[in-house]
């Protein structure tokens, strides 16, 4: 597995290199967002791993334009702590996770495992409800009067939601079907609000239905 890290703190970049070079990954290191784009350009790599603060294009200009490029590959973000602007401007552009720094290496590996693992459990199948059709290979969503493409997580939701139409979940139970219990409940509803305003911008028929703190995916009413 090739992962493109751009990071420019030049002593955390070696040593997040060489602990993922460990784990088995191969390892692109880059200083800047343009050397990040420069490397999109060359190469494919399997995940991406991104410092929003860098140097000459920063690490949500860097996402935003990879995936305007078609790079659909797993992106975690990497934070200040404190920055939730940050956090939901990268999940806005289409990152499936975010880091605060500083981090643990452990729950770096991990989280680069889990968006892997997730993706490769979510392609190669095309789901059907109402007037919607999601392609989990791809992670297009489109309906008959429009089409935008989901980041994984989203498609991961929205996934577990088709198959589950009409029934209701609570955020933790969310958290727990689609992701093992390793995000938030805060974080499953940041995504159910996301993918309710993308299931609007296509015009779709079904949505997300809201009744108490529980969500299901129904027809609009």
């Amino acid at each position: 597995m090739k992962i493109l890290y751009a990071e420019d703190e030049k002593q955390l970049s070696v040593a997040v290199a060489e602990i993922l070079k460990m784990e088995g990954f191969s390892v692109t290191p880059v200083y800047d967002g343009q050397q990040a784009l420069d490397a999109l350009e060359n190469d494919f790599f399997d995940a991406l791993i991104l410092d929003i603060m860098m140097p000459k294009v920063d690490g949500i200009e860097v996402l935003k334009r990879a995936r305007e490029n078609g790079v659909h590959v797993p992106v975690l973000m990497l934070t200040a702590k404190a920055a939730v602007d940050d956090r939901i401007a990268g999940l806005s552009e289409g990152a499936d996770d975010y880091l605060s720094k500083p981090f643990a290496m452990k729950e770096l590996v991990a989280r680069v495992r889990s968006m892997l693992r997730r993706q490769s459990d979510y392609r190669y199948s095309t789901l059907k409800r109402s007037n919607i059709e999601l392609d989990s290979n791809t992670c297009e969503l489109k309906s008959d009067k429009g089409s935008l493409r989901l980041n994984n997580t989203e498609a991961e939701l929205l996934t577990f939601l088709i198959r589950n139409t009409d029934r209701y979940f609570t955020a933790e139970e969310i958290n727990s079907a689609v992701w093992g219990g390793r995000e938030s409940p805060e974080k499953a509803e940041l995504y159910i609000f996301y993918l309710k305003n993308k299931l609007r911008q296509i015009h779709s028929e079904i949505g997300i239905l809201v009744e108490g703190e529980s969500y299901a995916l129904g027809e609009n009413v």
